[in-house]
This record gives C-alpha cells, structure tokens and sequence, in this order.
C-alpha cells in the first residue's frame, strides 16, 4: 500500500513528497500533466523558501541556476521594498521561473526515492476508518492506489478539494492580469521594471537567457472562460506603450497567459485522511509572488507533521494543527494581497495619489518598510502557542543561529524526522535517546536581544521555535523534560 498520496506535481506537490520520503515514508505522486507546462506563472522566490532550501542543503542548485534582486514591492508602487536588513542569510528575492524550479525539485525528489507518475489523473477517492482509496487513470486504463493519507497539491480548480466536500470562499474577479515570457530588443536598464499609470500597470523581469517576463493587468470583469482567451502580441505591444511610452522592442513572445483576479480559501485544510496545500487551499491575487511560496511554507508544515504520524511518534493532535497553523496564514496572506489590489488594478486620479502617498512613507519610514518586507518575505510567520505561559520565542521561525563550532542553525535543522533541541548553556542537559532529537550543543554567537537569555531551546523540524526557557540548572532539565515529553507519545 502506497503510505502517501500526492496529486499535483507542482512545486508544493514536489517539495511534500520529498519530505516525506526524506523522513522514510513512501510517497506516490501523481500528475495529469505529461510534460511541464512552460507558461507556470510563477517567478519570484521569497527569502523563507530559500530558507527552507537551505535547511534541505539544496539552496544553492536554486541560486546556480538564478539571479537576485535585494527588493521587492508592495502594490507596484514606484518606491521598493529594501531587504537589506531582513534577518536572514537571504535578504533577497530569487528571480527563478517555476519550470525550473520544478525541475530541481523533480531531480530532487527522484534522489530520494518519490515514485513520480505523469500522465496519471486523479478521478475519485474513497474514505475508509483507516485509509484513503484513490481512483486514477493512467496510461494503462483506470486503476486504484489506497494510501493512509491523501494530499491535494492539485491547483486552484483542486478536483481532490471537490471531491472531498471542502468548500471555498473569497472574492470574485474584478480584472484579468495578462503575461508572457518573450524578447525585448530594447529592454529596461534594470532586471526588475515596473510602471503605473492612468493607462494601467507594467511589470518586466529578466528572467534571462535573453528572455523578459512582462506583464500587467486588464481593468475588467473576467471569468473563467475569459482568463484562457490570449492578448495578441499587438495586445501586448499597445498596452506597454500606453503605460510606459514605449514596447521595449517587444518582438516575440514563447508563450503569453492570462488569469482571473478571483481570490478562494479552502473552508478547512483537511477533512478526514484527505489534505490541502498549496493553490488547492488558496488561491492568492498575484501580489508579489505568494502563491507559490504559501504553497513551499504550508509542505514544509505539513510534511514533518505527516511523516511524525505515519512514523509513529506523533501527539494524536499534531496533524490537526496543520490546518490550525496554515489556514490562518492563508487568510493572512490574502488580506495582505487583496490590501494592494486597488493599488494594481484601478487607475483612478484618487489612487494614484494613495499610491504616491503610500510610495513616501516606504521610503521614509524604515519601521514601515521593515514590517511590509517581512511580511512580504514570509519571515513574520508566528504560529501562537497554546500554553499561556509559554516563552515568547514560541512559535516564531528560528533565526539563522551560528554557532563557534562552525555550525549554523539551517544546517542543523535538517530533517522533517527529527526536532533540533539547542543546549546553549555550560552544562549539557541530559536527554532521553529514546526522544526524536538532535541535539546540539554550544553558544550562539552574535547578540540577539530576543535571544541573549535562552539556556535551552527546541526547535521543530519546520524551523519554528516549540519551546525555549531561561531557566538554569534542575529547573532547566525539568522544563526540557517536560518539553519533550509533549512532542511524541
């Protein structure tokens, strides 16, 4: 029996079944797709899934094969978001198109052992008091896979969502936003172009290899049906020019593509053995290129979480708190995109002078630009701990702790099987080896206020902080006790 099944071998799809696998469970994953789909919308790579890269000792096969930028926007507007001084090892955006990053994350999950099927479309499930019967066909005709847990990383149309009865609320579309991959004999000076005006909006991205992704939006109810009509390259050519007062050379284009602004969050993130992640529990308005990485950040959630139950050690509740953790997330970030839509999508003279308004003060007020940028950056996800009392380094990302013998934290969180448990005093605690622990020893260097007073912090296998204390000696070892006695059964 295959332990796990996946549908949608997309990035999120990708990067669940290869944690899974890395902490020993079998994963199938199928896909109805029988080659990458070239016009993958998605490009910008926010500085937490490089993280999440990192941890996995992977990241450098995605900057290799990519190129930063040390900013991003907030609604487009004119004056950028600095990363800078971002607390992490990658204060920058990675600009990498999605087929490439399916790639690595294919190869990737291959080396681990993920049993990946294209050309494979899920047609049904049944649930069973111990299992998830998963009806798929194949090349071969129609055939079953029984699973003990079925995910759905299937896209915003998610047919496991359908057919696990998970409704869907949010907004309908007031717009469609257009782009396409193509050449420009005349491009912008700089790999990271936008323009507003009372015309509309531009986007432009090197994406290189001689290649630009430009784009912008069409101020007009769309639908379903409207989102697959395709702007014509003259389309494109006028639209450019009425914002920018010139095409940029635009001469030939590899694919164009064109979407809804419509926004959905699935009513819950499981129902029974059945899960969501990805664009199948939210789909999010393109603002800054969430989708995909909400997508990396809710299977790196979830993975951990899955793989401690199938591989026995799990509290009974842990898998219920992914949809505790993540659908509030979700909603978070829809609140955040929705908040720019007016900024992109309506060019009225009232607009324009909330977005020059706006564009001041995330240049001339550093607090402002620090949250928007963390937020943006996914580096301000905080999952609220449950015990009132609990230390109040519980439930944020971890930093990137270095630490005198070399070590740093990314790369000692580095498995969805294990937590990290940080002995940061003189007097090393002892641990059960029974515990499904690392444990690492040593003083972190540098001086972080939040955590200059920490002996003892455990670190779960996602990079989020399941508990700390400034407690010394017995009380220390008593609260380390009792910390990793509620982390397994």
């Amino acid at each position: 029996m295959s332990r796990v099944v996946i549908v949608g071998a997309g990035p999120t799809g990708l990067w669940l079944g290869s944690e899974l696998a890395l902490a020993g469970v079998d994963v199938t994953l199928i896909e109805q797709r029988t080659e990458r789909n070239p016009a993958a919308r998605a490009f910008t790579n926010h500085p937490r899934t490089l993280e999440l890269w990192a941890s996995r000792g992977i990241v450098d096969r995605f900057l290799e094969a990519g190129h930063t930028v040390p900013h991003s926007h907030f609604g487009l507007l004119d004056d950028r978001l600095d990363f800078h001084d971002l607390d992490t090892r990658f204060p920058h955006v990675l600009i990498l198109e999605q087929p490439r990053i399916e790639e690595i994350l294919e190869e990737y999950a291959l080396g681990l052992g993920v049993d990946i099927r294209f050309g494979h479309a899920f047609t049904g499930l049944t649930q069973r008091p111990d299992s998830v019967v998963v009806s798929v066909s194949g090349p071969g005709g129609e055939y079953e896979l029984e699973g003990d847990y079925l995910v759905g990383c299937d896209g915003s149309r998610s047919p496991v969502r359908a057919a696990a009865g998970i409704g869907a609320s949010g907004t309908e579309s007031t717009g469609v936003s257009w782009i396409a991959e193509a050449v420009l004999d005349d491009p912008p000076e700089v790999n990271y172009y936008s323009a507003h005006s009372p015309a509309g909006n531009l986007l432009i991205v090197d994406v290189g290899n001689g290649r630009h992704r430009i784009g912008g939006f069409d101020a007009r109810p769309g639908d379903q049906d409207d989102s697959a009509v395709e702007f014509t390259l003259a389309e494109m050519a006028e639209k450019a020019t009425a914002v920018a007062g010139t095409d940029f050379g635009l001469r030939e284009t590899f694919w164009r593509s064109r979407d809804i602004s419509a926004t959905r969050l699935a009513d819950t993130y499981r129902a029974g053995r059945v899960l969501l992640a990805g664009d199948s529990a939210h789909r999010i308005f393109p603002a800054g290129g969430r989708g995909l990485n909400t997508g990396m950040h809710d299977a790196h959630n979830l993975g951990w979480k899955l793989a401690a139950t199938m591989n026995g050690w799990a509290p009974d509740d842990l898998l219920d708190s992914y949809h505790e953790e993540r659908h509030p997330v979700g909603a978070a970030v829809m609140r955040f995109t929705r908040a720019q839509m007016p900024l992109m999508t309506q060019f009225t003279p009232q607009i324009a002078a909330l977005r020059e308004v706006l564009s001041e003060m995330i240049a001339r007020v550093p607090e402002l630009n620090r949250i928007l940028s963390e937020n943006t950056s996914g580096l301000d996800v905080v999952y609220p701990p449950k015990a009132p009392d609990a230390h109040p380094l519980t439930g944020r990302r971890a930093p990137d702790l270095t630490f005198g013998d070399g070590t740093s934290l990314l790369g000692l969180v580095s498995t969805p099987a294990r937590y990290l448990l940080l002995d940061l005093a003189s007097h090393p605690l002892d641990v059960d080896e029974a515990a499904p622990v690392v444990v690492h020893s040593g003083t972190a260097e540098g001086d972080r206020p939040d955590w200059r007073n920490v002996t003892a912090a455990l670190i779960r296998p996602d990079g989020h902080v399941a508990w700390a204390t400034e407690e010394t000696g017995e009380a220390r070892q008593a609260a380390a006790e009792a910390a990793l006695k509620t982390i397994r059964r």
